[in-house]
């Protein structure tokens, strides 16, 4: 596995969280309605807030459970490569940087026992070039 196939998850999450503001918005849309205000002069213009926005909204939905079903394959196969790695150093460098999301500096300071961020980097870069 290439850091770059370890990189998608942080992607794909990003998609997802886009993704559903996006959804969250035009649903919003699609609810807010106003009181009609009498006395004023009549637009013969129609607009149907639901129905100009249902087909975004289903396209939406359906990109967000393909990307969702994507997200949970991702997780499985970093999880799987992960429990096959035999260097316990590696798994804990793997899950904090790629699963959890952690900055170098963090994973360093989880791993603790006196490892730097340049350390865990060579570290990481030996084993996905081995």
């Amino acid at each position: 596995m290439t850091k770059k196939e370890l990189s998608q998850l942080y992607y794909l999450k990003k998609e997802i969280a886009h993704q559903q503001s996006r959804i969250a918005e035009l649903e919003a849309l699609a609810t807010n309605c106003t009181a009609k205000i009498t006395g004023l002069p009549h637009s013969t213009e129609f607009s149907d807030k639901v129905g100009i926005n249902a087909a975004g909204l289903a396209d939406l939905k359906s990109m967000l459970e393909k990307h969702l079903k994507k997200c949970v394959l991702t997780i499985l196969k970093i999880n799987n490569f992960i429990q096959s790695i035999d260097d316990p150093l590696i798994r804990m460098i793997i899950t904090h940087r790629y699963i959890n999301r952690y900055s170098w500096k963090r994973t360093a300071r989880e791993i603790g026992g006196g490892n730097t961020v340049h350390g865990l980097i060579m570290s990481l870069n030996r084993f996905l070039e081995s």
